[in-house]
């Protein structure tokens, strides 16, 4: 950012740029690597071009910076241009109002504390804000992983012990929690999602039952883990296969999030090397028309 943009950015509450795109797939690209990086949305603008795609993405201020690069970095993009402060709106509200309740399954809810839900008999719930890391539930690849843990047969999560790769908010370790699971550890290299995660642990009351860890998979012991889910993209999930599968035994479930429906072949080329398949898969579009992939991997 220029000056004057980081000294916009110190009194807004919303910075936006636009983003030019060389096709469809270079833009779905450029979403999830802003997304991954702290956008709160995206819009997808008439292109100058033929086949190419325009988006226009908006941040808080805080993160913008950290999204415009992650953006411009992202393979297709042709152009990034600065950020500008948002157009005056109440974006409180406007953040609130486009919250609501996330019923992931008939066992399982995810909600702002902003937002009560009258739960079905046998139903749980989480609680989480959005805050400074990634996940609430109500991005597509988030919703996957959520989809991915509620649908594994209830014996298999029944004590099962869990691994979070890249644990963000803390949602996916919550929910396991939540779905029956016995011994659950959470980890992620940003210091700054392990203390979002301990804070929403304790808000639901899962304080004493989650490990969380800050740092890379090598800080972890050679434990193995029942099960193990990674809301990752593709760039970040790769160069981990070889340690994610140190953490795996022959009866483990490996399911991942946070994937592009086009990224779909070079992931199982990658684990089958490693001697996993693909027993399931789900899909979910954006807002933009992206397709997020969930896959549920075993040996």
């Amino acid at each position: 950012m220029s000056t004057s943009e980081s000294a916009a950015s110190d009194t807004a509450t919303c910075l936006r740029f636009r983003v030019d795109a060389r096709d469809a797939e270079s833009a779905e690209i450029a979403a999830a690597e802003a997304f991954a990086a702290g956008a709160s949305g995206l819009e997808e603008l008439d292109a100058e071009e033929p086949g190419s795609v325009t988006l226009l993405v908006y941040a808080p201020a805080p993160q913008a910076e950290r999204v415009r690069a992650a953006v411009a970095a992202a393979a297709g993009v042709r152009a990034v241009a600065r950020a500008e402060v948002c157009p005056a709106v109440d974006w409180s509200a406007a953040w609130r109002a486009g919250l609501a309740p996330i019923v992931v399954s008939p066992e399982l809810v995810v909600r702002p504390s902003f937002t009560p839900h009258a739960l079905a008999p046998g139903q749980a719930e989480i609680e989480i804000d959005p805050g400074q890391a990634f996940g609430t539930g109500g991005h597509e690849s988030t919703r996957l992983a959520l989809e991915l843990l509620a649908a594994l047969a209830p014996a298999r999560r029944a004590g099962a012990s869990v691994l979070d790769v890249g644990t963000g908010s803390g949602v996916l370790a919550l929910a396991a929690l939540r779905l029956g699971a016995g011994r659950v550890v959470a980890i992620d290299v940003d210091p700054a999602a392990v203390a979002v995660a301990r804070e929403n642990a304790r808000r639901n009351g899962l304080g004493e039952r989650l490990l969380l860890v800050a740092g890379s998979l090598d800080a972890l012991a050679p434990l193995r883990f029942d099960v193990v889910v990674a809301n990752l993209l593709k760039r970040e999930l790769l160069p981990l296969v070889p340690a994610l599968m140190r953490h795996v035994h022959r009866e483990s479930r490996v399911l991942l999030a946070g994937l592009l429906a086009t990224e779909q072949a070079e992931i199982l080329r990658a684990f089958e090397a490693a001697g996993l398949h693909r027993v399931g898969v789900r899909l979910r579009r954006d807002a933009s028309e992206a397709a997020w992939l969930g896959l549920e991997l075993a040996g």
